[in-house]
């Protein structure tokens, strides 16, 4: 029979948020002594690399972080002259993002090396189990929106 008593380095939830917080931690003190980014930063160059002429709003959805972050970063991204923002015509209240060349380049240094992170962290599961995994989370972040998110 289940326990309805919580232990917490058991709970799903806890685990995936410390286990994200330790990677994103990693990433993070590389990608500051590399690149000078924090990884909100790194998250909106990498969006707005993918998506030119995207919103913050977009960033904000396509990355779940807070308006707050995502304006800090964009407007720190803005001042290093890596990052433009241009009026939006379908939307006068936003500005569309691109990456200057500045940023452009600096993204075609720091995406290498997210994607060596990413080998570094793991190489030792097979194809199989990171579909899987990919599936799973994929999976547990639908459920949690169909909950309210």
């Amino acid at each position: 029979m289940a326990s309805d008593r919580l232990v917490l380095d058991q709970f799903f939830p806890y685990r995936l948020s410390v286990t994200t917080n330790v990677v994103s931690d990693v990433i993070a003190k590389a990608y500051e002594a590399l690149f000078d980014l924090s990884i909100p930063e790194w998250r909106v160059i990498a969006v707005v690399a993918e998506r030119d002429g995207v919103t913050q709003q977009g960033i904000c959805t396509a990355t779940r972080m807070d308006k707050v972050t995502v304006s800090r970063a964009t407007l720190a991204l803005v001042d290093r002259g890596l990052v433009t923002r241009a009026p939006n015509r379908a939307d006068r209240r936003s500005r569309l993002l691109a990456l200057t060349d500045a940023g452009r380049s600096l993204y075609a240094q720091v995406a290498p090396k997210a994607l060596q992170f990413e080998e570094q962290i793991f190489s030792s599961f097979d194809a199989r189990e990171l579909e899987d995994f990919m599936r799973m989370l994929r999976a547990i972040e639908a459920r949690a929106l169909e909950l309210g998110g």
